[in-house]
């Protein structure tokens, strides 16, 4: 069931809910949350950060992504995640992605358009949607964040620039949050006004609050990112086991309760998001 990011995110936009997006880093958090969309027979997207594309790891990682999709009974995505040039787009669709992002957003809105344009017009020879970025989304721990995403801006960007989705700023930010943030809902309809009701992505998904993001989605979100908490749910897991392990112990054991920890918060989030029984 590996499918295009076109395929899941007309799923979420019919269906009226939110595609997860779940960061991977190895092969555990892999079968975690792909375990987890098979219980909960939801749609998901499995998705990679530049860095791992870019590293050795990546040449290991994206095979076992592919493998896990083609395995599944429920769709899913394999998605390049802020894609900053078109090599490492290259490769990421060398290795098997059926989805892209393209993250222009610190460049001028104008070079944002034309890159993105740019990696639209090669992911389409091959049928691949792409994601594209207008509001650089930042981390938790920049002193400021960028203006929010302009409707107006944003009507013409999708215009130009022919994306299948598109991530906002709206309030949101990568990683944990110094005090719960308060996102732009009343933005998120001016731009899916302003778009022709294009889907949005909220990214930063770690953190927000449970009635902030029905809100969002309400309002027009089809695909809310999660890396973050992915990230915890394995670390904080994989420490404990160690801590209590007395002796030594063959790796594969003690990784199966970080593979269950990262199941169940992904479970958690596919149902907040409305995913569960989609597929």
């Amino acid at each position: 069931m590996l499918v295009g990011l076109k395929d899941v995110i007309n799923m979420a936009e019919k269906g009226g809910f939110a595609i997860p997006a779940f960061n991977v880093y190895n092969i555990e958090t892999v079968m975690g949350v792909a375990k987890a969309a098979e219980e909960l027979k939801a749609p998901i997207i499995i998705q990679v950060y530049p860095r791992l594309i870019n590293e050795e790891v990546g040449y290991y990682l994206c095979p076992s992504i592919v493998a896990a999709a083609r395995k599944a009974s429920v769709p899913v995505c394999f998605h390049l995640d802020h894609g900053p040039s078109e090599f490492t787009v290259q490769r990421a669709l060398r290795w098997g992605a059926t989805g892209i992002m393209y993250d222009g957003s610190v460049h001028s809105f104008e070079e944002n358009v034309e890159m993105t344009k740019h990696i639209v017009d090669i992911c389409s020879a091959v049928d691949i949607g792409v994601e594209g970025e207008l509001g650089h989304i930042g981390s938790v721990n920049d002193d400021s964040m960028d203006e929010f995403t302009n409707p107006q801006q944003a009507g013409e960007f999708v215009k130009k620039t022919g994306v299948t989705c598109l991530a906002v700023l709206i309030g949101n930010a990568h990683g944990h949050y110094k005090k719960p943030p308060k996102l732009d809902i009343e933005r998120v309809k001016a731009i899916r006004e302003a778009t022709g009701d294009i889907p949005l992505v909220l990214h930063g998904g770690s953190g927000i609050s449970d009635d902030q993001v029905k809100m969002a989605i309400k309002s027009g979100i089809r695909k809310m990112n999660i890396a973050t908490d992915i990230c915890c749910a394995f670390a904080n897991t994989t420490k404990e086991v160690l801590n209590d392990t007395e002796r030594s112990i063959a790796i594969d054991l003690f990784m199966k309760q970080p593979i269950e920890s990262v199941k169940k918060f992904a479970m958690e989030k596919i149902k907040l998001v409305g995913a569960d029984g989609k597929a």
